[in-house]
């Protein structure tokens, strides 16, 4: 009989990696997938997009959660989620990252005795004043079975004491680029539709609680970007909550070429054209390192210390040079999805034999 995987996803980084990581399972004989898509990107630039271009199967539960602080939106989803897998019966929870949609699904199946697995454990910026350091650590605590990307987070998940359910995978999002990178050349038209082409341009984006809440913080990060709009077009796809967020507090954007959020393939392209990438964004500073360009982290830290070690990434508030930039082996080759799946039948494997007994 087939194991049954419930995956869980809410936002849009967790899509990219659901695309990887459902093609290398749809190829494995005995294990099968419903997802569940709590609703925490909801509209189509953030949600639906992703959907088609990545040809991620429309959901199989959607529970269309979102809004409110971080508490309410919790608290709705893991009520949503364990009803969902009382329901489904799943073999196993998987979640992927750090957003709300992975901690509530965490603690439904923790309550619920139902094995979890965490694609993209062990990393660690050290600021639990972010909500998803908070929502990381807390899921790598309660998940059976730790799916690693780097050998730095397999260190954190050993000094944490969870190094025997830890298992290094490489990252999928590499597997998910290597897709978009061939799909983007071929089929985007942003740098036309933008008139970039055969310009000097960088692309940033904001949209983490700690830089668009703090009015201050949010006006520093612009004149930040605007100072780096005095030698290139910078365009600057502007989040939802970050465009409120601009507005309540006045910020001037002057000089920086705004546009709605942007297509996975039309983001790509533009990562893959650009001299530089600035970011609060986790997953785009590994993407901006997959297409070789260089990023700058607009934040004081980062959960992929090792993009900065291999100087591709500094951070904005770091004025001194990079190091030498350097290949990162840690990613893999493009096979981390496949590096999961068989992680997964093993683990589950014993289980599905005393279960039989």
């Amino acid at each position: 009989m087939a194991r049954r995987i419930l995956t869980v996803v809410g936002a849009r980084p967790q899509f990219i990696k659901a695309a990887a990581f459902s093609r290398a399972l749809r190829a494995e004989p005995g294990l099968e997938e419903r997802l569940v898509h709590t609703g925490q990107h909801f509209d189509d630039n953030m949600s639906g997009v992703f959907f088609r271009e990545l040809g991620v199967r429309p959901p199989d539960i959607s529970l269309d959660i979102h809004g409110g602080g971080h508490g309410q939106m919790t608290g709705r989803m893991l009520e949503a989620l364990e009803a969902a897998m009382i329901e489904d019966r799943p073999d196993a929870v998987l979640v992927y990252g750090d957003t709300n949609s992975t901690l509530a699904a965490a603690l439904a199946a923790a309550k619920l005795h139902i094995r979890l697995i965490h694609i993209e454990a062990g990393l660690r910026s050290h600021n639990r004043r972010m909500p998803e350091e908070v929502n990381r650590v807390l899921t790598d605590h309660a998940a059976d079975l730790l799916l690693a990307p780097t050998r730095l987070a397999m260190a954190n998940l050993a000094a944490e004491g969870l190094a025997d359910r830890a298992r290094l995978v490489g990252d999928v999002m590499y597997d998910a680029t290597l897709h978009a990178i061939a799909e983007a050349r071929r089929g985007s038209s942003i740098l036309q539709r933008l008139g970039l082409e055969g310009r000097p341009f960088a692309i940033a984006t904001v949209h983490r609680a700690e830089n668009t809440d703090d009015p201050a913080q949010l006006a520093r990060i612009v004149a930040y970007l605007r100072r780096a709009a005095g030698q290139r077009t910078v365009v600057f796809p502007v989040h939802p909550r970050t465009a409120l967020r601009l507005a309540e507090a006045g910020v001037d954007t002057g000089g920086l070429m705004l546009t709605e959020p942007l297509s996975y393939f039309d983001l790509h392209r533009l990562v893959d054209a650009a001299e530089l990438v600035m970011t609060d964004s986790g997953g785009l500073q590994k993407e901006a390192y997959f297409h070789r360009t260089p990023c700058i982290t607009l934040r004081d830290e980062t959960e992929w210390a090792e993009t900065i070690e291999a100087g591709w990434n500094r951070l904005w508030t770091d004025p001194g040079p990079a190091p030498e930039r350097r290949d990162i082996p840690d990613y893999g080759a493009g096979a981390a999805a496949t590096a999961c799946v068989a992680a997964i039948r093993a683990f589950l494997e014993p289980h599905a034999a005393m279960e039989a007994a």
